[in-house]
């Protein structure tokens, strides 16, 4: 080991902190992607690759679909490429049973979607140096914040 310390994340919870997320975000992982158009995990990663965000979607139930113009895969380990943010929706009652997943992926960013959260799994994320999201829409906040 080199024995360098890993800078901790932070917990973002304010506009600055939040534009410059999305601003600096390319390739966002949707875990709990969703097939049907009238839900959240389906409409709101579809808004952001008409934005011209890299959506990539993680969901067993829909492995081998194309979602957002790529293949869905099962599991976040079996995405191939660096992810910026992973967008959650799922229970928040789920989240402890993926934090090893998030922690090996190393995002720069977990956002939880409104009405997620787990500030467990939020510590230990941030404490990796990973900044959390919690309780808020990237759609949402996207449209308020003017970006795109």
């Amino acid at each position: 080991m080199s024995g360098a310390s890993i800078d901790p994340g932070r917990l973002v919870d304010d506009d600055p902190g939040v534009r410059a997320i999305l601003e600096g975000a390319r390739t966002v992982a949707i875990l709990g992607a969703h097939v049907e158009a009238h839900r959240a995990a389906s409409y709101v990663p579809e808004y952001l690759a008409a934005k011209g965000y890299r959506v990539l979607g993680v969901n067993p139930r829909f492995a081998g679909h194309t979602l957002f113009g790529h293949p869905v895969v099962a599991t976040l380990a079996e995405l191939e490429e660096p992810v910026d943010l992973v967008d959650v929706f799922r229970p928040s009652a789920s989240l402890p049973a993926h934090l090893p997943e998030l922690l090996a992926l190393a995002p720069r960013v977990v956002w939880l979607q409104l009405g997620i959260r787990h500030d467990d799994v939020a510590r230990a994320l941030v404490a990796a140096g990973v900044d959390v999201v919690q309780d808020r829409c990237t759609l949402a906040d996207h449209r308020r914040l003017g970006l795109g």
